[in-house]
């Protein structure tokens, strides 16, 4: 079918308009202002450390694995590959426009945006069949490693941006500390990465929130609640981790994928 032949070559373009674009947000920047500079003056604990943004070097590397094996001639007719159909676009272009939307301080609709990305990645992950079938190296490597990681890093940046957002409207908190909110937030992150541990025993996924943690732990030394309760979240998600992969869980083995 024709739109079988575009879909790879659409992934193409929408991945180097996202790294076009996120290149000029911070190179020309955009509005005046880099990403980090924006995030930076939101006084919420639910962000890491700069270093941790790094994560976006090896997200746009694993991205740009994942066009390249998507292209070649014997995927063409991959059922995972096919499954995902425009969806990638799709996140692509909620990349992009959240980048406009945050970079002109248009808040509350990054968040809709930043869900709109998130729901796209998650239907991404499920076409997948990520943690239920056993696919060949390559296509574990090149396509559900870099997906978990995307997946992972953007879970975080959703309750990032929801938390910043509610700061910059004036939410109060229903009364609660600020502190408590960014343990709540913590406990929220480390329950998602938990769920996903038993149900998908995707360890990439689960390593991204541990790298975040840490640099919420690393960025907060002078907030005790906060930098042990980031350290703690860590831990746990390391241990859910570790009694999957010990086999302790009573998983049922992952079935060969088709095609």
């Amino acid at each position: 079918m024709l739109r079988d032949k575009l879909r790879p070559w659409v992934n193409i373009v929408a991945l180097l308009v996202v790294l076009v674009m996120n290149g000029l947000a911070n190179a020309l920047p955009l509005n005046g202002q880099t990403t980090g500079e924006i995030s930076d003056r939101f006084d919420v604990y639910f962000v890491p450390a700069g270093y941790v943004f790094s994560i976006w070097g090896v997200i746009y590397l694993g991205l740009v694995g994942f066009a390249v094996y998507q292209v070649l001639p014997q995927q063409r007719d991959n059922p995972r590959l096919r499954g995902m159909s425009y969806l990638f676009a799709l996140s692509s272009l909620a990349n992009v426009l959240w980048l406009v939307a945050w970079h002109y301080e248009r808040f509350v609709l990054s968040v809709a945006i930043m869900l709109v990305l998130l729901v796209s990645l998650i239907a991404i992950y499920m076409r997948l069949g990520i943690g239920q079938t056993v696919v060949p190296a390559a296509e574990r490597w090149l396509v559900r490693v870099p997906f978990s990681i995307y997946l992972g890093w953007i879970t975080v940046a959703t309750i990032a941006n929801v938390t910043s957002t509610l700061e910059y409207v004036g939410w109060n908190g229903w009364g609660l500390d600020e502190q408590l909110w960014a343990v709540i937030m913590i406990a929220v992150g480390w329950l998602i990465a938990t769920a996903m541990a038993f149900s998908r025993r995707d360890v990439a996924y689960g390593l991204v929130i541990v790298w975040a943690y840490v640099g919420i732990a690393a960025k907060f030394p002078a907030v005790p609640v906060v930098s042990y309760a980031a350290g703690a979240g860590a831990l746990l998600v390391i241990v859910s981790y570790l009694l999957v992969v010990l086999g302790t869980t009573g998983a049922k083995p992952l079935r060969t994928a088709s095609g």
